[in-house]
């Protein structure tokens, strides 16, 4: 007798809550393998295919693509065949019982597989979807099986972040009246954001004129919705121009001596090492000096700077732009690596970016940017740094300019530095001395040799 059983979507690792579905790679009555990826979703950090530990018939999909689903829910049901005690953890045929962080569960690339436990006495999932599911395909039905309701709440309201009280706080929306679409009914900060809207809408609504029946300009707008990579993006950024008190400063830098150091190490032997590579070698160096730069600042639920924490390791991340938008892949523990090896897994990274195979674990943990606007062909900039990340390291395009050199004028390349930072972490004396600490060693690259 074949036995429904129900996926959802897993825990995809980093503190995520849920993911959004960018496409379906089966169909309801479609057999699917064990261990077979049936979804695309795309998280705050990069976009993954989701395997299912269940071979059998896709009886349900839960979602359209273009929505956003917590973890916990419903992903597929499988009706898959054997007796209802033979699952996964009895070494069930119909199913592996693994599945890895927002991966594949035969790549390995993330670790040892997980086991997938059934809580004791948890009641077997219906063969008829709710009305979100797509519907069930005609072959090998169960039995509809009664699920209880969900008992009512009780006790402290279940919110996933003290950013979600501080929300609802903030626009007077009171959490116990919510209810929440995250596991278990856990309150999400979209759930807030919705209850926001349509408070904003019941008070405006009566005041709202008519719209006319004919408009000049409605051909004239489109409305992008902020999804994915994008508006975690947007809110990421937003809370940092909110929270850091940020600052920064630059200077002009002859970088003649460092573009003459790259062609030389392009002639020579073993891989290609590029201007990027070279920079991200000096802010190690430079960060060694100035340690109390690789830091970020820790808050209470309310916001309040209580410590600062600096970082013994250096985990660079530096600034790509894809099809996706801006991401900044990290290379962790950049202050172990020779500078052939930086310069390799930056291309490697760079590579993911742009091909869209980015894991959480490469877009996490950063704790300084190196953000290399110049290849924009732009000058300066002053940046939002990536939270909650103390500072940020800019670099212009290198052009032509007549400069000073020797006592004499000459056309030199000439590149411009910009420095960001918390200005909690430090004053403006050590953000000075570590930009003109970048700056004399672009200008004279052999004076690294005294620091490494």
């Amino acid at each position: 007798m074949p036995v429904v059983r129900e996926f959802t979507l897993p825990d995809l690792g980093e503190g995520l809550t849920g993911a959004e579905i960018i496409r379906w790679l089966v169909e309801v009555g479609e057999v699917i393998a064990v261990d077979q990826p049936v979804v695309e979703v795309e998280t705050a950090k990069a976009s993954v295919e989701v395997p299912c530990p269940y071979g059998g018939v896709v009886t349900a999909r839960f979602g359209e693509p273009g929505e956003e689903l917590p973890v916990g829910a419903p992903l597929v049901t499988v009706a898959v065949a054997g007796s209802e005690g033979s699952g996964p953890e009895e070494g069930g045929s119909e199913g592996s019982g693994n599945v890895l962080v927002g991966y594949g569960t035969a790549d390995g690339r993330s670790g040892a597989p997980r086991r997938r436990r059934v809580r004791p006495g948890a009641a077997a999932p219906a063969a008829a979807p709710p009305a979100s599911a797509v519907s069930a395909a005609p072959v090998m039905p169960a039995a509809p099986v009664a699920v209880a309701a969900p008992p009512a709440r009780s006790g402290p309201v279940p919110v996933i972040s003290p950013l979600v009280r501080r929300a609802a706080r903030e626009h007077g929306i009171d959490l116990a009246a919510l209810t929440g679409s995250g596991p278990d009914g856990l309150i999400l900060r979209a759930d807030v954001a919705r209850a926001v809207a349509a408070a904003v809408s019941r008070e405006t609504a009566p005041a709202a004129p008519a719209a006319p029946a004919d408009r000049s300009d409605q051909g004239d707008a489109e409305v992008v919705p902020l999804r994915g990579l994008r508006r975690a993006v947007a809110e990421k950024l937003a809370r940092s121009r909110r929270e850091i008190p940020d600052a920064t400063c630059w200077v002009d830098a002859d970088a003649t001596g460092l573009l003459e150091l790259k062609d030389r190490l392009a002639s020579g032997a073993g891989p290609r090492i590029g201007l990027l590579p070279l920079l991200a070698r000096i802010c190690t160096a430079a960060l060694a000096r100035h340690p109390e730069l690789n830091a970020g600042v820790i808050t209470d639920p309310d916001g309040t700077p209580t410590a600062i924490r600096r970082h013994r390791a250096v985990h660079l991340g530096f600034a790509a732009q894809t099809e996706r938008g801006l991401v900044v892949p990290v290379v962790h523990d950049a202050h172990r690596l020779t500078t052939e090896q930086l310069a390799a897994e930056m291309a490697r990274l760079t590579e993911a970016a742009r091909s869209g195979t980015l894991t959480p674990a490469d877009l996490t943990g950063g704790t300084f940017t190196l953000n290399n606007y110049g290849v924009f062909g732009v000058d300066g900039s002053t940046p939002i740094l990536n939270h909650p990340e103390a500072a940020m390291l800019g670099v212009g395009r290198i052009a032509a300019k007549p400069w000073v050199h020797g006592g004499e004028l000459a056309v030199r390349q000439v590149t411009q530095l910009s420095f960001t930072f918390d200005h909690r972490v430090c004053d403006g004396g050590t953000a000075g001395g570590f930009l003109r600490f970048v700056a004399d060693c672009v200008e004279h690259p052999g004076e690294l040799l005294r620091h490494l």
